[in-house]
């Protein structure tokens, strides 16, 4: 048997009103969207459909994995953050990008400034010192050193959230889309 809290700790899955999945929400948050008629339960067959019982005295509401807001809200632009080292090192999970450790990091250019590299997302890379010093004015092909991943500036929250949703479920076998 479920208990109230290991339903209010479940959280759901908010699609925009163009069934975007925009982010996690937790179970009461939910409610109250359904409730206030700001959101709808999505019967995602597809995606294999799971409802939650929440009761009140008066009432019993099914809440499912998945709901569509039904309201456009004024949405925060979202701009792409500055090049900075706090930034960086959020992007790069805090790993030096030559060799995986999380000591002494520093911001490296991966074509040196010196030889015209520019202070840009696709060039700066968070690396530790060492990394860093024995890289030093060159690529990191000519210093015979492999970048972890390719840099590339920060994506919206919201498509990052839906890259991994899809993600997901296609690795558990749900088709992306039923076309016919």
């Amino acid at each position: 048997m479920t208990t109230v809290t290991e339903i209010l700790g479940r959280s759901v899955v908010v699609f925009s009103q163009n069934y975007l999945p925009i982010g996690r929400i937790d179970m009461k948050r939910a409610v109250v969207l359904l409730v206030t008629g700001k959101a709808e339960p999505l019967e995602l067959e597809e995606i294999g459909g799971v409802f939650s019982q929440v009761r009140s005295a008066s009432q019993v509401l099914l809440v499912p994995e998945h709901i569509r807001l039904k309201i456009t809200g004024t949405e925060r632009i979202w701009k792409v953050p500055p090049v900075n080292r706090r930034e960086v090192l959020r992007r790069d999970r805090h790993k030096c990008q030559y060799c995986g450790t999380t000591k002494n990091l520093t911001l490296d250019h991966v074509m040196p400034k010196s030889r015209g590299g520019t202070h840009t997302w696709d060039n700066v890379v968070a690396a530790c010192s060492s990394c860093n010093c024995r890289k030093g004015d060159r690529t990191p092909l000519e210093a015979g050193m492999l970048l972890h991943s390719h840099p590339r500036a920060p994506i919206h929250p919201a498509v990052a959230f839906a890259e991994q949703f899809w993600r997901m479920k296609v690795a558990a076998g749900v088709p992306a889309c039923s076309g016919g």
